[in-house]
């Protein structure tokens, strides 16, 4: 049963097998995360998949401590959903010379906003929607989701997810700096074809309403001139949110969008799919255009489960299809991984909050990313032990 609060949001979800799993699995650096739900505020969403006769999944999802109502900075996830509205929109528009590779001329338009005409990591030196979306989940490259954003518009990004069902989700920022108001504003954006204008957006305002009452306060402790740790508070009210279980809904909805209602699928085409396939389970080094620098963006440098504590290879045989996130002393992970070898897949989505761990040095180094590896590691191992009703035959995603 689900018990509403007086907020309207239902308390934490908690499965009782998926709690006891973790904790009869967990090493003592696990437990001591697991077992202080106040300081870390971990949510964790598995996800089983279990194919039919005919091959169609079916999934069972396995929830801990999964909470609406309680507050993370989602960083980078809040990617997944504004490029899949970029590829939505350029379909919307029915103009028969406009797709994901057409150039992309960003302009400004009011005050703080930035141009961009060229992009010489490009083959062709344009930006480009399909361009800057691989960008998106190579590296996570914020100026890329920022260009997307205004492409799609703050107004667009949000009724449109509200209307599928995403209701929890508000995505109110790019990822520049300036006031609240400013990101109303999208930038005029000319698409051209061979120095052929075949689009002209205009300058757009957002009147979208944003509920900005609700303050979002995280406690943290940080380090002050002295390198002393003192107690501070840190206010999110007008940034983006994410709730776990939009992002795992979302990311169904793009992996197997025939497997959610009509009405929580984006309205994209078979070409859009392989594109988005193809460069969410990509690795840097596969990139020539934009050519990575392996020291700085190693393989795993956006694969948190099981592989990026130890930035390991990932088995040519295992593709990893997610949008990591992390940002003001919250990493969050929201992943689809199928394991070719072994017959295995599952979703797997989780987020901790490092805003109050002591750990000297880099939270993320010490705590963040070890987290995930284990959580990762009990989660595969668990499914390689799991029979299934009928042994999936799994290839690399192919739309």
């Amino acid at each position: 049963m689900v018990i509403l609060t007086k907020t309207g949001f239902a308390q934490p979800q908690t499965n009782q097998w998926l709690a006891e799993m973790l904790q009869a699995n967990a090493s003592l650096f696990l437990k001591d995360i697991l077992d202080r739900p106040d300081i870390y505020q971990v949510q964790i969403i598995y996800t089983r998949i279990d194919r039919d006769k005919k091959g169609e999944p079916h999934f069972t999802s396995f929830n801990y401590n999964v909470d609406a109502a309680r507050y993370f900075y989602p960083a980078s996830t809040v990617k997944l959903p504004t490029v899949a509205l970029a590829l939505e929109k350029l379909n919307k528009l029915h103009i028969a010379e406009l797709d994901k590779n057409t150039g992309m001329l960003t302009d400004s338009g009011h005050k703080g906003q930035t141009a961009i005409h060229t992009d010489t990591s490009a083959q062709n030196k344009l930006p480009s929607v399909a361009h800057y979306l691989k960008k998106v989940f190579l590296v996570s490259d914020n100026d890329a989701y920022s260009r997307l954003f205004e492409f799609v518009g703050q107004q667009t990004l949000n009724e449109r997810l509200q209307n599928m069902g995403y209701t929890n989700t508000l995505i109110p920022r790019r990822f520049f700096v300036m006031p609240d108001e400013d990101h109303r504003y999208t930038n005029p954006i000319k698409f051209i074809n061979d120095r052929k204008t075949v689009y002209e957006q205009p300058v757009a305002y957002s009147t979208f309403k944003f509920d900005f009452t609700k303050d979002h306060y995280i406690p943290r402790v940080i380090a002050n001139s002295k390198g002393q740790l003192i107690a501070d508070t840190l206010n999110l009210a007008t940034h983006n949110t994410f709730p776990l279980k939009d992002q795992q809904q979302i990311l169904q909805a793009i992996l197997f969008p025939k497997s959610v209602s009509k009405k929580m699928r984006f309205d994209l085409k078979k070409d859009d799919y392989a594109l988005l396939y193809e460069y969410m389970s990509m690795l840097p080094a596969q990139s020539k255009s934009p050519e990575y620098n392996a020291k700085t963006y190693f393989d795993t440098y956006g694969k948190f489960f099981s592989y990026r504590a130890d930035k390991h290879s990932i088995p040519p045989y295992i593709y990893y299809y997610n949008k990591a996130g992390w940002a003001y002393n919250f990493l969050t992970d929201n992943a689809y991984i199928v394991d070719t070898r072994n017959h295995v897949e599952y979703m797997l989505s989780a987020v901790i909050n490092l805003n109050r761990d002591t750990a000297t040095g880099d939270r993320y180094e010490k705590t963040g990313y070890p987290f995930f590896k284990e959580i990762g590691d009990i989660i595969y191992k668990h499914e390689l032990q799991r029979t299934h009703p009928y042994k999936p035959v799994l290839t690399k995603l192919i739309p």
